[in-house]
């Protein structure tokens, strides 16, 4: 049986953050930041993430279905094909996406940041593909990976 989890999604600050960002010449300003709000035996994550005002995420692929919801502020999504851009767009405030895997592509925050929930699947455990500008993969992010993440994230809650 599944342990009962409580969240306000919205009180980011009472909750423990993971800060990824890259040296100031990385090609584009990364910054973003992670929360893990649950991850289960069967492949399902849930987590919270959060852009900071103009700030990037990685250029990355998710090889599992990915479900989001914007929260707070814009999302910016630029979706890429064979390594060319193909769609850009903005998701605002309750805007829903679901996508199948293989979704590649750039997330960066609006002018107020962003705040979204990610709902995965990924029976298999894999999670996303960190890309480098060549659409090469540079990492792969597990279930377990997010499983020790958390772990560290737990322990930092309760210092």
């Amino acid at each position: 049986m599944s342990e009962a989890i409580n969240h306000n999604l919205l009180d980011i600050d009472s909750l423990s953050w993971a800060h990824y960002q890259e040296a100031a010449d990385y090609p584009y300003p990364v910054s973003y930041w992670g929360h893990i709000l649950s991850i289960d035996s069967t492949g399902h994550v849930s987590a919270l993430y959060r852009w900071d005002p103009g700030g990037y995420c990685h250029f990355h692929r998710h090889v599992c279905e990915t479900t989001s919801v914007v929260l707070q502020g814009e999302l910016h999504v630029q979706t890429f094909e064979n390594g060319e851009p193909v769609t850009s767009g903005i998701r605002r405030v309750g805007d829903y996406a679901k996508k199948p895997p293989n979704d590649v592509h750039m997330e960066q925050g609006g002018p107020e940041g962003a705040l979204v929930l990610f709902e995965l699947y990924a029976p298999d455990g894999q999670l996303t593909q960190q890309l480098d500008a060549d659409g090469n993969v540079l990492r792969t992010l597990t279930t377990k990976d997010l499983q020790r993440a958390l772990a560290r994230q737990q322990m930092q809650a309760a210092a």
